[in-house]
């Protein structure tokens, strides 16, 4: 997908990047950082031949059968998704290597179930290719684009390695989780200000000018693109279905649930932004949809929990029993927190959620598209870019420090027992939704 491209000496402002120190996790060091280092900083308006990357970063998928266990390794050995006491923390490689076999028969039938791999990978190439363009058309700015998958092939690493070989001077680092959490935006990026701190002399504030975008949530763009595709959803119930949907139980014909990935409560207690920005990001689409008084109500759950310790709710597999009990026929789920299928959309809602709504007595089900390659977002990938190369840089240093990242007091797990996917899902069916299902 890496084709050369010629750089154009596009004019692009921005402030100076902030320098990066490994050790600067407090606020007190990065502003230090930011007075002893300030003035030897590179900005974008002093780099001559500005030769523009944009990395995206995503969690990664495997893409046959054969990967998962390897995936599955690689998920479980990240301190950020299972955080063992101190004194067994040495022993993370082993007990990843433990889970992963032990899990990996049951996310094999997962990912068998829809094809055998995860088609991740696909979208984001897709979507990095028609961001660049994009960027061309409407901005005049080449820029070439580069995917770090954070726990399967091209991995982070790699795509660094590509970046320096093709002479990048100035990086967009774009997380595609709209939402920022430790666990997902958070661990990508620790892995890249580790590799930026251990290679300042290819990346470093007088090598290359970076900047961050932790989250966007909360743009126009992206918040319009999820209520149209929802909109058409909406749009395809018949007159017949609305009828079925209306009644004294449940005046309210239509109904959409948000289905957000979920994170052990522990995260958000030690300060993970993630629920809030959820939260703020439902009623932001929501403000685009019909009201309750023009037939159409709003839900918020939380999918994909693993493990016995607790996770934000109401659980997706709690809420659409409850629906169908109220009286809901007609509902459009919606997958909030991803920009492209995947298992947790193809699998788990798909298939798993599917089953139990239409089992609680939801008739008529709809599952809004992930974003994918829709017209719409993807112009607002490229607005962000040309944005974060405009307005004042976030340094990934800046960027974890303003999120929390390093200072998270997390819950360690006491067993292999009780280890969780923190909030990353893929790693086999929810149990406790499994037994929900066979009780019914």
């Amino acid at each position: 997908m890496y084709q050369q491209q010629t750089h154009t000496n596009t004019k692009l402002n921005a402030a100076t990047a902030l320098s990066l120190d490994d050790s600067a996790w407090s606020t007190t060091s990065l502003t230090d950082n930011n007075n002893d280092n300030s003035n030897n900083d590179m900005s974008l308006s002093d780099i001559e031949d500005p030769k523009v990357g944009v990395l995206l970063l995503n969690l990664g998928g495997p893409e046959v059968s054969e990967d998962v266990e390897g995936f599955l390794y690689n998920l479980f050995a990240d301190p950020d998704i299972i955080r063992l006491p101190a004194p067994l923390a040495p022993l993370q490689s082993l007990v990843a290597a433990i889970i992963s076999k032990r899990r990996a028969p049951k996310s094999r039938e997962a990912y068998n179930s829809i094809g055998g791999g995860s088609p991740i990978l696909e979208y984001t190439n897709a979507q990095a290719e028609l961001m660049v363009k994009s960027l061309k058309e409407r901005y005049n700015i080449d820029a070439k684009p580069y995917i770090g998958m954070r726990y399967w092939y091209p991995f982070t690493e790699e795509a660094l390695e590509q970046i320096r070989a093709d002479g990048i001077n100035a990086l967009v680092i774009l997380p595609l989780y709209p939402q920022f959490s430790i666990s997902t935006s958070g661990s990508s990026l620790r892995v890249l200000q580790e590799e930026f701190a251990k290679k300042t002399e290819w990346y470093g504030p007088q090598k290359m000018f970076h900047t961050v975008i932790p989250s966007w949530y909360d743009r126009p763009g992206y918040v319009k693109s999820v209520a149209n595709l929802i909109q058409k959803e909406l749009d395809s119930f018949t007159p017949e279905e609305i009828k079925e949907g209306t009644s004294d139980k449940q005046p309210i014909p239509k109904h959409v649930l948000f289905s957000a990935h979920g994170v052990p409560a522990s995260y958000i207690e030690a300060g993970d932004p993630y629920k809030a920005q959820i939260e703020d990001c439902v009623e932001r689409i929501k403000a685009l949809l019909p009201t309750e008084d023009e037939g159409v109500k709003v839900h918020l759950s939380f999918q994909s929990r693993v493990g016995p310790v607790e996770w934000l709710r109401p659980y997706t597999d709690d809420v659409l029993p409850s629906l169908g009990e109220q009286g809901v026929k007609n509902l459009v789920v919606v997958p909030i927190s991803f920009v492209s299928e995947h298992i947790e959309t193809l699998e788990e809602i798909d298939i798993e959620y599917r089953e139990l709504a239409e089992e609680s007595g939801v008739t008529n089900w709809r599952r809004a598209p992930a974003l994918n390659t829709d017209e719409t977002f993807i112009t607002d990938m490229a607005d962000m870019v040309a944005d974060a190369l405009n307005e004042p840089s976030q340094s990934l240093t800046e960027a974890c420090v303003a999120n929390n990242v390093g200072n998270l007091e997390l819950e360690s797990v006491s067993n292999v027992q009780e280890i969780t996917s923190a909030g990353v899902g893929g790693v086999g069916y929810d149990d406790t939704l499994r037994a929900k299902r066979k009780k019914r």
